[in-house]
């Protein structure tokens, strides 16, 4: 096991148990999170960028060019790959496991980058709800049910201005501080958004 690799294990494993601990940071909402109706997972597979997040302590050495590459186990369940860029010019990559809760076609996923052994623990589980998403499958907000965490993703490095205001408008109205996202930097030429 590579050294970066057995790092980012150990990283990943105290974050998902810092995640779930009782400590809470979610933002005031008067009302609960909406996911999309229905998530058709085979659409969903392959590469995602991600564009914009809510800061979070365990993506802090990601630097740029971050993305996910989700595809189906022979389980049922998906195996998910991160990786991103960072500062020093290093790749970080991260193996986990996805499962959807409730059927087939629910929105509601939870992603386990912890070892295989842990994973009767729910504190390695974490919430990855999709709530929203365009009907071409291009373009996904995925959060949490305490609105804690927020990325915006595309299949594409960069993503069309008024698509991602249109994005924040529905988000906004979702209760979500948009003021908080950070911008993902995926290259030197990746077109800023403002």
């Amino acid at each position: 096991m590579s050294k970066i690799y057995s790092g980012l294990v150990r990283v990943l494993f105290a974050s998902s148990i810092f995640l779930f601990s009782s400590f809470s940071y979610s933002q005031t909402a008067d009302v609960p999170v909406k996911t999309i109706a229905a998530l058709d997972v085979p659409r969903y597979l392959g590469t995602w960028y991600e564009i914009a997040k809510f800061p979070n302590w365990f993506q802090k050495k990601c630097f740029s060019n971050t993305r996910a590459i989700y595809s189906l186990r022979p389980d049922g369940n998906l195996k998910v790959l991160n990786s991103c860029k960072q500062a020093d010019g290093e790749i970080s990559q991260a193996e986990g496991l996805a499962r959807q809760i409730g059927p087939k076609d629910s929105p509601k996923l939870e992603v386990r980058f912890a070892p295989a052994w842990l994973a009767f623990l729910p504190l390695v589980w974490g919430d990855y709800w999709v709530i929203d998403l365009d009907p071409q499958y291009q373009v996904a907000a995925v959060s949490d049910p305490k609105r804690e965490y927020l990325w915006i993703l595309s299949r594409t490095p960069q993503m069309d201005k008024k698509t991602y205001e249109e994005l924040l408008v529905r988000l906004h109205a979702q209760q979500f501080d948009t003021r908080k996202l950070e911008l993902t930097t995926q290259s030197s030429t990746a077109q800023k958004l403002n």
